[in-house]
């Protein structure tokens, strides 16, 4: 297994990590056997990767292997937010890749410089994501990922772009809504909830994300989120 080097990596402080905690309880106590989880978001800059991000650091540091698996084939750019490169050169391949026969499931899968946090980019661009993420081979690699990691997080496009999310949700035990501070409308965040469940995905719950504490009642994480988001892997208006 190749080793990508990841940049533009924040120090989290300890409020961060005291967030990040009560958000890995939350997904401990979601249910015996939970260890493949989806987040998505109703619409585009809701801060989606960024959680999945932490959440993958916070899971590391405690001793949890995790797998991170990029499913935007439309547009993601989370290679180049990430500055990220292959250790000693060379092409960095992801799922795409994969799920379209051109390399196998160990050319894909990224040690990262962070331990314990493994990537699975999204790879090139195709004109038919959705269909790729219907194959069987989508499906043997969660499989893969759960008999060998202790969690599997995969970030989905945003439901008001792709129906991916409900795609691959089928495949996962549980998802995750991550809704940013006015930004979405609770109507954006139902339909999105609804879209999940009528394809039988179960609902582990919801981050409300990019929220200052003082507007907010829910803690720590919104506080958090707030302040830290706009630095992390570059501008809001790029971020998923």
């Amino acid at each position: 297994m190749e080793t990508v080097v990841i940049n533009q990596i924040k120090d989290q402080s300890y409020t961060m990590k005291e967030s990040l905690r009560a958000l890995k309880t939350s997904i401990s106590f979601s249910g015996k056997g939970v260890k493949s989880i989806l987040f998505t978001s109703s619409v585009p800059n809701e801060g989606k990767t960024t959680v999945v991000m932490d959440l993958a650091r916070s899971m590391a540091d405690s001793k949890k292997s995790v797998l991170i698996v990029d499913t935007d084939m439309r547009k993601s750019v989370l290679v180049g937010r990430l500055r990220a490169k292959v250790e000693g050169g060379g092409t960095i391949y992801g799922l795409s890749h994969y799920l379209s026969g051109q390399v196998s499931l160990d050319k894909v899968i990224y040690a990262t410089n962070i331990k314990g946090v493994f990537i699975l980019f999204a790879g090139h661009e195709v004109p038919n994501p959705t269909e790729l993420l219907e194959t069987q081979e989508f499906a043997d690699l969660i499989d893969f990922g759960e008999k060998n990691f202790d969690y599997v997080l995969v970030d989905t496009p945003p439901t008001v772009a792709a129906i991916d999310a409900a795609v691959v949700g089928k495949n996962v035990d549980g998802a995750v809504i991550v809704a940013a501070q006015n930004v979405t409308s609770s109507r954006a965040i139902i339909n999105t909830k609804r879209t999940l469940e009528d394809s039988g995905v179960k609902i582990l719950g919801a981050v409300l994300n990019k929220c200052k504490f003082e507007e907010s009642r829910y803690g720590h994480y919104g506080s958090y989120y707030g302040s830290y988001y706009g630095n992390y892997y570059g501008r809001d208006e790029d971020e998923k």
